[in-house]
């Protein structure tokens, strides 16, 4: 699926849960979906606009003087369903942290075992994060037919975060069984060495 046909998705997805200004779509990309997906701003608005001009999507007075409110249409819901129809684009993975890890001989078991730690860390803090986003979600949308498919989205964050936590409590048992060097890189190889 190609980065336009996601933003559609992205937004024509927002919409079809209730009608809202841009700067609410915006908002709730960012926020609701953002445990997920990450959209460009500055595709919401043109991507807005386009679908308009499609006919996918209605402007309508918005609550201030001013505003515009977008409401999803007929052929806004068909074309929602087609593009979740598309076969999912698998995207390159790109991680820092196992970039780093890979060649943790060079860069030292002390700076790996802090990259582990901090990864650590930001896991946990994510679990609480879904652990009360999921709590909030349940209260406040109690009763909506969305709810059970906005749960399974925050689950899977939960259980992302869990296997972070529990990789890297398997990789630091890995770092304590190699020896560390107090040189600033604890095994930076020398030359000749393999």
């Amino acid at each position: 699926m190609a980065r336009r046909s996601q933003t559609e998705t992205a937004v024509l997805g927002g919409l079809s849960m209730q009608p809202m200004t841009a700067y609410a779509l915006r908002e709730a990309i960012r926020d609701v979906l953002g445990h997920f997906w990450s959209e460009s701003f500055g595709q919401i608005y043109p991507t807005l606009n386009a679908l308009e001009q499609q006919g996918h999507v209605e402007r309508r007075e918005g609550p201030r003087s001013g505003s515009s409110t977008f409401v999803i249409t007929a052929s806004g819901t068909a074309r929602l369903r087609e593009l979740l129809s598309e076969p999912i684009a698998a995207s390159p993975p790109r991680n820092g942290l196992l970039l780093r890890l890979f060649f943790g001989r060079t860069l030292g078991v002390r700076k790996c075992r802090e990259l582990l730690l901090e990864a650590k860390a930001d896991a946990e803090r994510s679990l609480a994060e879904y652990d009360d986003l999921a709590r909030t979600l349940s209260a406040e949308e109690e009763g909506s037919p969305d709810l059970p498919y906005v749960l399974m989205t925050v689950s899977a964050g939960g259980h992302g975060a869990e296997g972070v936590i529990a990789w890297a409590d398997e990789a630091l048992a890995m770092l304590a069984g190699i020896p560390a060097d107090d040189s600033t890189n604890d095994a930076t190889p020398t030359d000749g060495e393999s």
